[in-house]
């Protein structure tokens, strides 16, 4: 459907591509990674037409339609949202209002006569109008949008809301070629997922540039990289490109060693014997062999990853900040009533749950930015709380630089550490002179984690704190909060981010909090989710099972009620009963782990990667015991902990 031979594409002494090429049939799911600046916008632009190649060919099967939505969308002008999700043509909309207008008995008012001719209905007709307007109804209500602002001025929206519409008028029209260039920017968990769930059986191809590891692995079937001013292309999803990547990573690490040996003998041979007479023909023959040889090149580097310490917080006392009795509602509407909960040192406890359940308004009491209408919210001792959310950027200084602004700290930090850790967060070059009043929300965003990472407080209060970044950024942040000592607490709907860092689970669901004592991954195994990211947003095990009974979700403390203190007998026989299960778990771990080394003995096999299908199973055979290790490491864990808890007593 659409074929990219040997393009080039340059901006003075700077190469975007050279001889690249690639291939999108339709069906395929395509997710396209690189670093920033790499060229993924401008590769878009090219297949649009909107920019010309250097060279090369971009050939596009006749007939095939191709549909795209960019970062930012387009201004609207005076169309309803309706309207901008029917666009589908030219003079749909028109005719879409005239059409209207005649079946609600209102007279219209036509620049041009000939709108009102009988051939109106009949040209509505041929665009399948109503199963259109049917159609945009439906996937507005996906996007989150209710029925009665479909006749709402889209220009009284705000930028994601009319990038909503704007992405229900391309999935209405249905082009056999989606280009999506971070689509799930301004998407709400529920949205995504039901956006996410809409393109697994789009039945057209999709070319789509993400930075969302888990929309990419529950969406794509290759990944082209960027690379080296190629287009690489590797098949699987974006863990399964990674596997690959760092196998081939190093066989060319390996090929280029080998090959820079001969180079090096076939050079030091050429040297000694090129001025001696006897060997001056063997020492001619060596220098065109080496002329020759076609050259493998070094594999690149990863150069996102931060190799430095950060500065550290104060250490705080075991008790961070708690919440005891505390009541809040908005207006007649209760959040919490009567709820308790506790943080201590060093727990990286991530919120989940349903939208509005509560999570952002726990983090904000836990912050001391909202205060209990009854109850208590408390810091422990020596503890500094720091909340980090969009509205973080409001406390940038606009006349200052980005250097500047970040200068501004009380660590003792250098001007060189400073700017490069504005490098891994996308401020390089003369982008660290920028004025702050002139850059993005996003921009905003990057820089107000900068600040925050060189002079953090022991406890980090974080909401959605990788929206606006990209994957390098957040890598960077990842490695920063994996150094981090002090305690945190964060809303996130990156999967990837969430397993990178939290050590415990609190579900907030219908003013109850139940916390996982374990990782992510033990959360979903408790929980038996159907996937990664709809446990973000599932209810609880006992919210469903008092709705299946008819019963409103619990609002209660999570604390429950003291039940009457446990017999000596009673103790022993929980003792031995742990005692077992840990012993169990144990046999379980060893046998877990020692499946997981030998599938990764076989995969680092170079001769596995010749055989695509067998790799692809032994990979996903592979990060499903990678899965069940840490899922029975975190339950033994939890169990070895009680029963020493219960040995001790």
């Amino acid at each position: 459907m659409l074929t990219l031979s040997g393009v080039s594409k340059s901006y003075g002494e700077r190469v975007l591509f050279a001889d690249a090429g690639l291939q999108v049939n339709r069906g395929d799911r395509i997710g396209l990674v690189g670093p920033n600046g790499a060229g993924k916008t401008t590769l878009f632009s090219l297949i649009l037409g909107e920019e010309p190649a250097d060279d090369g060919r971009i050939d596009k099967e006749r007939g095939a339609t191709i549909g795209f939505l960019p970062q930012e969308s387009a201004p609207v002008g005076d169309e309803t949202v309706l309207e901008v999700a029917c666009a589908v043509s030219p003079d749909f909309v028109k005719l879409m209002r005239i059409v209207k207008a005649w079946d609600n008995g209102h007279p219209v008012e036509a620049a041009h006569p000939e709108e009102l001719h009988d051939d109106v209905h009949e040209r509505f007709h041929e665009q399948n109008g109503y199963t259109v307007e049917a159609k945009a109804k439906h996937l507005l209500a996906g996007l989150g949008f209710a029925p009665e602002q479909f006749d709402r001025p889209a220009r009284e929206l705000s930028g994601g809301w009319v990038m909503r519409a704007h992405l229900a008028r391309l999935l209405t029209q249905e082009p056999d070629l989606l280009m999506l260039d971070e689509p799930t920017n301004h998407l709400d968990l529920e949205t995504l997922l039901w956006f996410q769930g809409y393109l697994q059986g789009y039945p057209g191809a999709i070319l789509v540039i993400s930075h969302d590891r888990e929309f990419l692995n529950e969406l794509v079937t290759a990944i082209v990289e960027i690379r080296q001013q190629r287009l690489m292309r590797f098949t699987g999803d974006y863990d399964q490109y990674l596997l690959q990547r760092d196998a081939a990573d190093a066989q060319q690490l390996a090929a280029f060693k080998t090959q820079q040996k001969e180079i090096a003998h076939l050079q030091a041979f050429v040297d000694r014997f090129r001025a001696k007479a006897s060997k001056a023909t063997q020492a001619q023959s060596k220098l065109k062999q080496l002329e020759r040889i076609e050259r493998v090149e070094a594999p690149v580097g990863d150069d996102k990853k931060v190799g430095f310490r950060f500065p550290q917080p104060i250490r705080s006392g075991q008790r961070v900040v708690w919440l005891q009795g505390v009541h809040f509602a908005y207006g007649d509407k209760p959040v919490y009533r009567g709820v308790d909960f506790e943080v201590e040192r060093g727990e990286r406890i991530v919120l989940v749950g349903p939208n509005g359940a509560g999570k952002s308004t726990l983090l904000k009491l836990l912050a001391d930015k909202l205060q209990p209408q009854r109850g208590v919210r408390a810091l422990g001792h020596n503890v500094t709380a720091g909340y980090y959310s969009q509205y973080r950027i409001e406390m940038l200084q606009p006349r200052r630089t980005v250097l500047e602004e970040a200068l501004d700290t009380e660590s003792k930090v250098t001007e060189q550490f400073v700017r490069t850790l504005l490098g891994s967060f996308l401020f390089s070059g003369d982008a660290v002179f920028k004025k702050v009043e002139v850059l993005s929300g996003g921009e905003k965003s990057r820089l107000a984690l900068v600040k925050l990472l060189l002079d953090p407080p022991n406890l980090l209060l974080m909401d959605e704190p990788t929206t606006h970044l990209d994957m390098g950024s957040i890598d960077a942040l990842v490695s920063a909060l994996k150094q981090y000592e002090g305690t945190l607490v964060f809303i996130s709907h990156d999967v990837w981010f969430i397993k990178a860092l939290a050590n415990k689970v609190v579900h907030v669901a219908g003013g109850a909090l139940t916390p996982y004592l374990g990782d992510y991954d033990f959360y979903l195994h408790k929980t038996k989710a159907l996937s990664a990211r709809a446990a973000l947003t599932a209810g609880g095990a006992a919210e469903k099972k008092d709705k299946a009974k008819g019963k409103d979700a619990p609002a209660a403390k999570v604390v429950a009620k003291p039940a009457a203190a446990p017999t000596k007998s009673d103790l022993q026989k929980q003792v031995k009963k742990l005692q077992q299960q840990v012993q169990k778990l144990e046999q379980q771990v060893e046998a877990a782990e020692a499946k997981k080394q030998a599938l990764a003995r076989q995969l680092e096999d170079p001769a596995l990667w010749r055989d695509g299908p067998r790799a692809d199973g032994l990979q996903k055979e592979f990060q499903a015991a990678s899965a069940q290790v840490t899922a029975l490491t975190a339950e033994w864990e939890a169990a070895a902990t009680r029963l020493m808890e219960l040995e001790a007593g």
